[in-house]
């Protein structure tokens, strides 16, 4: 996901309502591409962490600037539903920590009614506290392999809601997919937020 998504997304994460400049839209991370973890057992994990500094804090217009190692700078203006952020000061450190992973088993022959369970939870930190938040989901699925492309590598699985094309990385487990066969699996979706008071050492 690219950096400037990470930021935006975080920042609607810790500071509901906030209003930032329209970010592309992400594509999902796991689309790079999958490896076989076993015959007929795939997975796809990415992870990524951000530290931005608070360059800038207007406690009356509630508006905040976050910059990156690179000096870009990123403003938003956060609601009145947010308690603590009166909390937050220049100097302070937004700690980032993003990551998906999507794990899929092959089922040859398929014969399952295609499903999708979802499920998640999120949090945000008590009054006082230094604002924090963390939102995490996740999609059980069965899917249909509705197309295997070997020349590019990929495989389309039509879902109970939606079609993805994902990429095999090895080209041996992908002569195992036909189509008309099924994969199960389960997509997960995890992003954390924490403000670190300036002078303090953010966790790793």
């Amino acid at each position: 996901m690219p950096i400037r998504t990470i930021i935006a997304t975080a920042a609607l994460l810790l500071f509901p309502f906030a209003v930032a400049a329209q970010q592309p839209a992400a594509q999902p991370a796991v689309a790079q591409g999958l490896v076989a973890v076993a015959p007929g057992q795939f997975a796809g994990i990415v992870e990524a962490k951000v530290t931005l500094a608070v360059e800038a804090i207007d406690q009356a217009g509630r508006t905040i600037v976050l910059k990156d190692t690179n000096g870009e700078q990123s403003k938003f203006v956060v609601g009145d539903q947010v308690k603590n952020f009166a909390q937050i000061k220049v100097g302070d450190l937004v700690v980032l920590s993003y990551s998906q992973e999507l794990l899929m088993t092959l089922r040859k022959g398929g014969g399952q009614l295609r499903e999708r369970i979802d499920s998640g939870q999120q949090g945000t930190a008590a009054p006082g506290q230094m604002p924090g938040a963390f939102e995490s989901k996740e999609v059980a699925f069965i899917a249909d392999v509705q197309q295997v492309d070997r020349k590019k590598g990929t495989v389309t699985l039509r879902g109970a809601l939606r079609t993805v094309t994902l990429k095999i990385k090895d080209p041996k487990q992908l002569q195992m997919i036909s189509k008309g066969d099924q994969v199960e699996g389960v997509f997960s979706e995890a992003m954390a937020v924490a403000v670190v008071p300036a002078g303090a050492k953010a966790r790793k």
